[in-house]
């Protein structure tokens, strides 16, 4: 009678910490995904472990995806399978806001995150009337942090369909969807209109891009003269030594893990920008003391990494999530770990920040035409 009891109680335990792991483990931002919710974006199912081979067959030599004209031409679409893979995975792990922060003594990372959203705000003079434009929104974390502090309507562009959905939806259960709206496409070739924007910006989304002039360009395109644009660029800076096997490795794997054709350097930033047309208003690496480590958060423990590995095989088991999360999850571990070195060692940094404007020249010039 002990064994059994002993044994009905262990299986009513072991139920439990599953339906905790699984069921009630949830999102690290109210309202965002739980466990059980899991997709791969678009991706069927049945397609999942394949188009996670296409992806790291592709992405596993970075600096030749963008070596060729006909590599840098598919770029977007691995970028758009790469965000299909690990959206949801970010949101249940990470947040509405796919980007760092540098951390803030006595604040949560969440609290870290809406002052990191906000100064982008407050760069941009934004204020109600303006209307802004979000290059790269994911699922719109940000949007909606800049949108509710600064009054102005923003419009966010997203190549990955999967995340437009989701920013509407989560655009919807704020309040904002009148004063935030997303749209589907490249913004390496924008579908908005000549000096549409009064200012516009990137959080750690132009690094998908093979050449940093397209996007810059379209921006400047967009902008209105004398409009602001501030990015936040992930760089190698002046400590990364390319012939450091160490250095080299690490920022390989941040590449090969986060869909990026090659990292730009830290210098090439405000040249780029100068060769589009900008003026170079401000330029600084945020991640640069006095700022707080921004890696924190990527230092998971033993006992959580497990403990989130076994939701995946648990639900992969269960059939609720697809075969082939449990790869993409490990991958993304793997370029935690790799990050985390980046920014220990202070051979990356993902928020080298320049802040743009566009001369109110233009204004002149295309008067006079």
């Amino acid at each position: 009678m002990e064994a059994a009891t002993m044994a009905w109680t262990a299986a009513v335990a072991g139920l439990g910490l599953v339906y905790w792991f699984v069921w009630v483990m949830g999102a690290a931002e109210v309202k965002g995904k739980r466990g059980v919710d899991l997709q791969m974006g678009s991706i069927t199912n049945d397609k999942v472990k394949d188009k996670y081979t296409q992806y790291w067959s592709f992405f596993r030599a970075p600096k030749e995806t963008a070596a060729t004209e006909a590599s840098a031409e598919k770029v977007p679409a691995f970028v758009d399978t790469f965000y299909n893979l690990v959206t949801d995975i970010y949101e249940w792990g990470w947040g509405q806001s796919f980007h760092f922060s540098p951390a803030l003594p006595g604040r949560s990372d969440r609290d870290a995150t809406r002052v990191h959203e906000e100064r982008v705000a407050d760069l941009l003079k934004a204020k109600p009337g303006h209307r802004l434009l979000d290059v790269g929104c994911g699922v719109g974390g940000p949007m909606r942090a800049i949108a509710a502090h600064s009054g102005s309507k923003v419009v966010g562009i997203t190549i990955n369909e999967y995340q437009v959905n989701r920013a509407r939806s989560h655009n919807k259960k704020a309040g904002l969807d009148s004063q935030c709206e997303v749209v589907c496409g490249n913004f390496m070739a924008m579908p908005f209109d000549d000096a549409s924007f009064d200012g516009a910006y990137s959080i750690e989304a132009t690094c998908h891009a093979p050449r940093l002039q397209e996007v810059y360009g379209e921006v400047y395109r967009v902008l209105k003269p004398g409009g602001l644009y501030v990015s936040y660029e992930w760089v190698t800076t002046a400590l990364y030594r390319a012939d450091d096997p160490a250095h080299v490795e690490a920022i390989h794997g941040i590449e090969r893990g986060d869909a990026l054709p090659g990292l730009r350097h830290h210098d090439e930033i405000a040249s780029i920008a100068k060769e589009v047309g900008f003026e170079v208003v401000q330029e600084i690496d945020l991640a640069l003391p006095p700022s707080l480590p921004w890696w924190t958060r990527l230092k998971m423990g033993r006992f959580a990494y497990w403990r989130n590995s076994l939701v995946v095989r648990v639900l992969t088991l269960l059939r609720i999530a697809p075969k082939g999360v449990v790869e993409v999850h490990e991958m993304l571990f793997e370029t935690a770990q790799h990050l985390t070195l980046g920014g220990e060692t202070g051979i990356f940094s993902p928020m080298h920040m320049v802040l743009l404007r566009k001369p109110a020249a233009d204004a002149d010039d295309a008067e006079s035409k």
